[in-house]
């Protein structure tokens, strides 16, 4: 891995970070495919609960595609081919298609987060940004749309209409508007905004990754499904839960009380 995409561990938690600030960590194809990589590794290693991705720097989360690299990649590879391998392929960044990680992934949005960078960023399960973040889809205005999760993550997370709003303008939206219809968790100073993130990471390593994964699996499976499919998964997955170790090591430090010490087991 080179150093456009850094990967450090910190106890179960793992800081994931997009390390292109004179690019304004947008991602050209190499970088795309080793923030892949990183992705896969934090989601094949068991010690790995928490993800948190950020960028380098105060201006940028991730500005999206490097699109000197990816219209390069549109003009030497046959149309057939470059559609057959997108779509059975990862989205930007990996999380945003393909690659299911049941894990928690937090989001430090320390800037600009356009288009595809946004994209990754709703591609989270939350997201702390600073003051001076900025989200949007723009590409409206380059005469296409999103194509790596906005359209579909986007209406579940602040509804319908924002939506709509962001996606016809193109504009740009600042983080208190993000805040107000409930894009971003919090809003932190940029200086503790990555420690706040990491400090959140570490409270929920704390909890049962086994019930993370199976409760973020069963959220996810049950959006824009009939309430009772979705009722039928939750209930399944309750009583595999009903198995575990981590079950029975939490009704005993409740009934000791004392902190759970959880396994994923």
């Amino acid at each position: 891995m080179s150093d456009d995409i850094l990967y450090q561990a910190d106890s179960a938690v793992r800081l994931i970070t997009i390390n292109r600030p004179a690019k304004m960590n947008s991602l050209d194809c190499a970088a795309n495919d080793e923030l892949v990589e990183a992705f896969k590794a934090f989601d094949a290693d068991d010690a790995a609960r928490i993800a948190v991705i950020t960028g380098t720097g105060d201006a940028a989360f991730c500005a999206g595609a490097d699109l000197k690299s990816y219209t390069m990649a549109f003009a030497t590879t046959p149309p057939d081919e470059f559609r057959r391998t997108y779509t059975n392929g990862y989205g930007l960044g990996g999380i945003t298609r393909n690659l299911n990680i049941h894990k928690p992934i937090l989001g430090a949005i320390n800037g600009y987060a356009m288009s595809g960078g946004f994209e990754i960023a709703l591609a989270c399960d939350m997201r702390l940004c600073s003051p001076n973040a900025v989200f949007a889809l723009q590409d409206v205005k380059w005469g296409f749309h999103a194509c790596d999760g906005a359209l579909v993550r986007l209406p579940h997370i602040i509804g319908l209409s924002h939506t709509m709003e962001m996606f016809l303008t193109g504009d740009r939206y600042d983080a208190d508007w993000a805040y107000r219809v409930g894009l971003v968790n919090r809003i932190v100073e940029q200086s503790s905004l990555l420690d706040e993130t990491m400090a959140l990471a570490h409270k929920l390593a704390t909890r049962s990754p086994l019930a993370h994964r199976q409760g973020k699996e069963t959220i996810l499976h049950a959006l824009g499904r009939p309430v009772q499919e979705g009722l039928r998964f939750e209930s399944a997955s309750f009583r595999d839960l009903g198995d575990s170790e981590d079950l029975v090591e939490g009704t005993n430090a409740f009934a000791e009380k004392r902190d759970a010490v959880f396994k994923g087991h």
